[in-house]
């Protein structure tokens, strides 16, 4: 799980960003699927809860801590319709957060996939775009 600070981070990129190209839904919120099945993005966001990177802070707690992460863009597309759209939505939301650095959150690299295939669930192929982050405290 990510602090709640890196998560209001790519919730709000994302508020503002995204402009209502598809539904966004973050994880265990409420989404009730369309009998239709339409394109949305399923978001997690999470991360490990602090490495130390400096030393010799009189205390421990004043010194560097740094959160690693990761956001997880799930590009969710009806079956059977190919996967090109599901990768031009996930190149899109990439482009949102790599190299962009907001509030305390650095986001790094990113990828498409990461290596896997994309995955089909009930009557949806998901795409999975990654992208790395870091945060500073």
């Amino acid at each position: 799980m990510a602090s709640p600070e890196a998560f209001d981070v790519v919730v709000q990129q994302i508020a503002d960003q995204w402009g209502g190209l598809t539904d966004v839904v973050f994880e265990n919120d409420p989404y009730e699927l369309p009998d239709t099945p339409t394109e949305f993005i399923y978001v997690e966001v999470f991360g490990d809860f602090f490495d130390q990177v400096s030393i010799g802070a009189e205390l421990r707690d004043e010194n560097l801590w740094r959160e690693a992460g990761q956001v997880y863009l799930h590009v969710m597309t009806p079956n059977n319709t190919g996967s090109r759209r599901a990768r031009t939505l996930a190149k899109q939301l990439v482009g949102l957060f790599r190299g962009q650095d907001i509030d305390s959150v650095t986001f790094r690299d990113a990828s498409i996939g990461a290596g896997d295939p994309g995955r089909t669930f009930a009557n949806y192929y998901a795409m999975t775009a990654t992208v790395n982050f870091e945060r500073d405290e």
